[in-house]
């Protein structure tokens, strides 16, 4: 017998006595006063930004294997809730998203992959949750100011077009709309979307707010009738399974909307399996949302792997079925929004937590955790110490479940690979000659799930394929007529948005292209960098070549780079280093150290105009040497450069 295999065989005959040991605690489950708070689903954020980037460029049929483990109920994480970024053009952790309203004539319903990524949840599962958030939003909106409530129904205007157009064109309804990520809200802007929401029609949408902290909202709140009434759920981020007094007294529902973003091993799956149970437990939460739904973004990015599964290689096709899966498939797999918590849910004697839920037809789902303090650590907030040791509780079920003659049980321990096991399915438990009491033994770091419900399922599909680097060689001609995303795969945009175009008064080689699109700093969420910029390939090349056919379109302050060896991305790209090469339409070249272009390798002249076409060549050498970059004029020779790794410091 395996120790895994003889982990879950020593529950098995103690889980079955009827309450005939020594308990070092006993819990009464029982609706006989009345339930406890409307449960709101277990969910996830795509977004916050481009983490589902790589996604879209998987083959099939590894893509929708991924899909059915996220979405698929009653089959992986069998998740209720999908959170979306609503793109605004600027970076937001991991990478840009594009806005629909690049300016303010412009409107596009097509762009990005979360009208996709939507599409493909409700095809899989069409009850579930659709909640979209801004983290940033184009510039037109902020005219000149990087604030987007310059003017309050210009903003709500853009929004709602948003949720129109989700309708419109996609047939998806969105459920739930957030204020601003993570930032100031504006109580005039909040009353502002829900008249504009009323005014077209799209009473059934909500209003999360504010996706920060409980305070200062729910203060505001309590002090603002009208405000009061137009906010439905009050959203806060890492709460750390605590709530705040005010938020209580609002007598809203209250949502931890974003949590977890921790490295998605078993460390990763013991903080979400001890905080989807102790957010209600401590704080009356009745929704958990995850950041992330997917790593599937470049590793080296800032959270690498902080998704509840990893699907970063679309180029092999390789994914992993993460730890923190099973975990949701817990609580998602055999709840539902609607149910109700029973208000008999706490706290273990001896470390751990309980919770269970109804869906008032005589179902009842008990969720039990004992994360230790070592291995359920998230990311944030800090985790004050506490102690889980082995125990025994004894559960009593009276009211109406007092007559429920069987429980299905599902298993998960984590911790020590020899001792794992994820969510599998025990024998069940009778109860008929127990007057329903049962009695279990539990461990540190153990997910038991008793359920009424036999619809459980822990899906599979064969291994994907094995994991490999990004190719040594890569080309793209981006000859692409009709795009199905507006990006080129591969591609991760980290400042600025780079789209698929095609220019009709090019018939040649140059005709499909990939452009930089905006002409305009968006309303920022993070640090973005100065010069746009979209990266693609491997961290750890050193010795490279990149070449580029490019194309300057400003005559004036034109200018474009192609680089290797970049260091950083995400919320760091301001701060990147590696090797840059400019050129400019004032016909100067530079070779640059970093992205802000503070360390220069070379600087000098060439001929460059815009509205012309030139290749860029950087070759990169790990031995000492020379770096060499080449540009290539229209219809003329190559001209090299000898770039000596001399640095100095550009002056201003």
């Amino acid at each position: 017998m395996t120790a895994a295999a003889g982990s879950a065989g020593r529950m098995l005959v103690p889980l079955l006595l009827c309450a005939l040991l020594a308990s070092s605690g006993a819990y009464v489950l029982d609706d006989s006063d009345g339930l406890g708070r409307e449960f709101d689903g277990i969910g996830a954020v795509s977004g916050g930004g481009a983490t589902s980037r790589l996604l879209v460029n998987y083959p099939e049929p590894c893509r929708s294997e991924i899909l059915d483990y996220l979405f698929k109920p009653n089959f992986g994480a069998s998740l209720h809730i999908l959170k979306v970024e609503i793109g605004g053009d600027g970076q937001t952790t991991d990478g840009t998203e594009p806005s629909h309203m690049h300016y303010a004539l412009d409107e596009n319903y097509f762009r990005g992959y979360e009208w996709w990524l939507m599409k493909e949840a409700k095809k899989r599962n069409p009850h579930i949750i659709l909640i979209g958030l801004p983290w940033s939003f184009p510039g037109w909106l902020g005219k000149g100011f990087n604030w987007p409530y310059v003017n309050t129904k210009l903003t709500a205007y853009y929004v709602v077009s948003w949720i129109l157009g989700a309708k419109h064109y996609h047939e998806l309804d969105i459920d739930y709309i957030g204020i601003w990520n993570e930032r100031s809200f504006d109580t005039s802007y909040i009353k502002v979307l829900r008249k504009m929401l009323d005014s077209q029609g799209l009473q059934r949408v909500k209003i999360i707010a504010s996706d920060n902290l409980w305070e200062p909202i729910s203060s505001s709140m309590l002090h603002d009738p009208e405000l009061l009434k137009v906010i439905d759920v009050i959203g806060a981020h890492y709460p750390g399974t605590r709530v705040s007094q005010h938020a209580k007294l609002t007598e809203k529902k209250l949502w931890s909307s974003e949590d977890f973003s921790t490295l998605n091993g078993d460390v990763g799956a013991g903080c979400w399996g001890r905080i989807l149970n102790q957010n209600y437990v401590n704080g009356n939460m009745t929704s958990t949302i995850a950041w992330n739904l997917v790593a599937s973004y470049y590793e080296e990015l800032p959270f690498g792997r902080c998704g509840l599964m990893t699907a970063q290689e679309p180029w092999s096709g390789h994914y992993v079925v993460e730890s923190p899966i099973w975990v949701s498939a817990h609580t998602a797999q055999f709840t539902q929004p609607g149910w109700y918590y029973l208000k008999t849910v706490g706290h273990l004697e001896r470390g751990g937590s309980y919770v269970a839920l109804t869906d008032g037809l005589g179902n009842l789902t008990i969720i039990i955790e004992t994360m230790s303090h070592k291995h359920s650590k998230c990311i944030r907030p800090f985790l004050p110490f506490y102690n889980v040791s082995a125990q025994l509780a004894t559960f009593t079920l009276k009211g109406s479940f007092g007559e429920i003659p069987e429980l299905q049980m599902w298993y998960t321990k984590l911790g020590k690979p020899s001792e794992r096991v994820l969510f599998k399915q025990l024998d069940s438990l009778w109860l008929p000659d127990c007057n329903g009491t049962f009695t279990l033994e539990l461990q540190e770091d153990e997910l038991i799930t008793l359920t009424t419900l036999t619809t459980g399922r822990k899906g599979s599909y064969p291994l994907p394929p094995k994991s490999r680097p990004f190719p040594r060689v890569y080309t793209d001609n981006f000859s692409v007529d009709y795009p199905f995303f507006s990006e080129a795969p591969n591609f991760a945009d980290q400042t600025g948005v780079f789209e698929y175009y095609m220019n009709p008064e090019d018939p040649g080689e140059h005709r499909f292209t990939l452009r930089q699109v905006l002409n305009q700093r968006p309303i920022t969420w993070a640090a973005d960098a100065s010069s746009p910029i979209s990266i693609i390939g491997d961290y750890q090349w050193t010795n490279l070549t990149v070449s580029c056919d490019v194309y300057i379109e400003n005559p004036e302050k034109g200018g474009v780079f192609i680089a290797g060896r970049v260091n950083k991305g995400g919320l760091l790209v301001r701060v990147a280093q590696g090797v840059f090469f400019w050129i400019f339409t004032n016909g100067l070249y530079r070779v640059t150290g970093d992205l802000g272009g503070w360390i220069i390798y070379s600087s000098g002249y060439v001929e460059v105009t815009a509205k012309k076409w030139y290749t860029l060549t950087l070759t990169i050498e790990k031995r000492p040497g020379k770096p060499k970059a080449s540009l290539k004029r229209p219809g003329g020779p190559k001209a090299s450069l000898l770039l000596w790794r001399r640095q100095k410091k550009m002056q201003t």
